[in-house]
């Protein structure tokens, strides 16, 4: 989905020229209308199709659409087995375009946004899932001290930060009372799992965040990388795996689906995949980690809909986007409180 297209200023065609190489103007840019997170326009010009990424505009919460950590991020990673954008320049003034932003190269493939992927045969969604496994076990498979991500993030204490961070920014957006990320709250701290050695975390593997080579049943390039840090990789594949517990007409869930016959496999084999692929036996504390991706999620959601209160949403659906915090608060809260997975 894309909306208008637009001129760009003059201001930005000279920092464009300047900054990344080999362009040559004058360039147009198309704001992608999916997303509820950092705007991303389609930036054409005579010398060839980029993309472009900014903050928002407004007042936003502390450390989030860290745009810049994105660029250090993909430049860290760039020529190495995980499939990523190429990052060309990043401009720190606002007064260029109102907002930080950077360019990166433009990635040609498929976007899917509905997991249950329609339209396609049970061998083509086996295909697509097993390119997704392969992918984010690629990227927890990279050491970060190695390329230079030594000092991006503190991996020691990370998964109780992150609990005392997505509280806080929870706190920070909250409205009505959400009984079950109250309980939440109070039983994650107390349940923390064995620390991990620290590997690059994503932040937000989900689905649409990929993109699919045209034909093949591969991933050509990861995106959206602002909460990316070096982390608990198991949070993060978590994430990326809790799909299995939502229901899929709340959140783009796969729960009570007939995963045999669509060719998707089981949240079990899909997580022993994983662990095959990087070279371990098991998932610690997987109901831990299911219930803190799911209370993460509801954080932010949360946040989404604050920011479309107050004027500033990135999508026109994120009132109704926000609405589902509770909803996927309390199917935390029931894996919390069950038994063991």
């Amino acid at each position: 989905m894309e909306l208008a297209t637009e001129e760009l200023p003059l201001s930005v065609e000279a920092w464009l020229r300047d900054h990344v190489p080999g362009y040559v103007g004058p360039g147009r840019i198309t704001k992608f209308g999916f997303g509820q997170s950092n705007p991303t326009y389609r930036l054409d010009a005579a010398s060839g199709t980029y993309v472009l990424r900014r903050k928002p505009f407004g007042t936003l919460l502390p450390k989030a659409h860290a745009i810049d950590r994105e660029f250090h991020i993909l430049s860290a990673i760039a020529g190495r087995d995980v499939p990523a954008p190429q990052p060309l320049a990043y401009c720190d003034d606002p007064q260029v375009i109102g907002a930080e932003f950077y360019v990166m190269e433009h990635v040609v493939g498929r976007i899917f946004y509905d997991q249950t992927l329609p339209g396609m045969s049970a061998a083509e969604r086996s295909g697509i899932f097993s390119a997704m496994g392969t992918a984010v076990a690629a990227l927890h498979s990279l050491d970060p001290v190695t390329i230079g991500l030594a000092d991006f993030g503190r991996p020691e204490g990370f998964v109780a930060r992150q609990v005392a961070t997505w509280t806080r920014q929870y706190r920070a957006s909250e409205g009505a009372r959400i009984d079950a990320m109250e309980r939440l709250i109070e039983w994650l701290p107390a349940n923390l799992p064995p620390e991990q050695p620290g590997r690059i975390f994503h932040g937000d593997l989900r689905l649409d965040n990929m993109i699919f080579h045209p034909d093949e049943p591969r991933v050509v390039a990861l995106l959206d990388w602002e909460l990316s840090t070096v982390g608990d990789p198991f949070a993060d594949f978590a994430y990326h795996a809790m799909a299995w517990r939502v229901p899929v007409n709340l959140f783009r869930g796969l729960a009570d689906l007939d995963h045999v016959a669509l060719g998707i496999p089981h949240e079990a084999a899909y997580v022993r995949s994983y662990c095959e692929r990087r070279h371990i036996a098991a998932i610690p504390s997987w109901n831990f980690y299911l219930a803190f991706s799911l209370f993460r999620v509801a954080a932010i959601l949360q946040g989404v809909r604050k920011r479309a209160q107050d004027g500033q949403a990135s999508a026109a659906d994120a009132l109704d986007v926000g609405a589902k915090a509770a909803p996927l608060a309390e199917i935390g809260w029931r894996i919390a409180s069950g038994p063991e997975a």
